[in-house]
């Protein structure tokens, strides 16, 4: 029986390592394959030893886990790198809109005796603070 990997820094597929998709089971070799799998989610890797890296296949496009010699680091999805630009575009697809609600609502306001004349101004108000939140931790 193969004895855990953990506390050394080398890869070698020939090992027990735990499993990074599920972090119950441990994953080991597979005979006859240049594969490891997990006992308990069933996954399957395939295996990169020259960059102690590990791709779930299964998935598409793949996830790549890193060995750093203790645990799997650096989950990515392989040939997909998010640069700043998608941070920038996923913030204004959420703040232009929430600007041009709060901008009407502002300008134009609702009649004071309608049932729901709070609703652009609380929307606008917990849109930004729910921003905020994600970009610099809870307020």
């Amino acid at each position: 029986m193969p004895r855990s990997k953990i506390f050394n820094t080398n890869f070698d597929p020939h090992e027990v390592y735990p499993c990074p998709v599920c972090r119950v089971g441990k994953i080991s070799h597979i005979p006859l394959m240049e594969a490891m799998g997990c006992d308990f989610c069933h996954e399957i890797f395939t295996i990169n030893v020259e960059q102690q890296q590990i791709k779930m296949p299964s998935r598409q496009p793949p996830l790549v886990w890193r060995w750093n010699g203790f645990s799997w680091s650096e989950v990515q999805l392989e040939g997909v790198e998010l640069g700043w630009g998608y941070g920038l575009a996923a913030i204004s697809f959420v703040v232009l809109p929430t600007s041009l609600i709060g901008m009407v609502a502002y300008y134009f306001p609702p009649h004071p005796h309608d049932i729901i004349s709070w609703l652009p101004y609380s929307w606008t108000i917990l849109t930004f603070c729910y921003i905020y939140q994600l970009l610099f931790g809870f307020l």
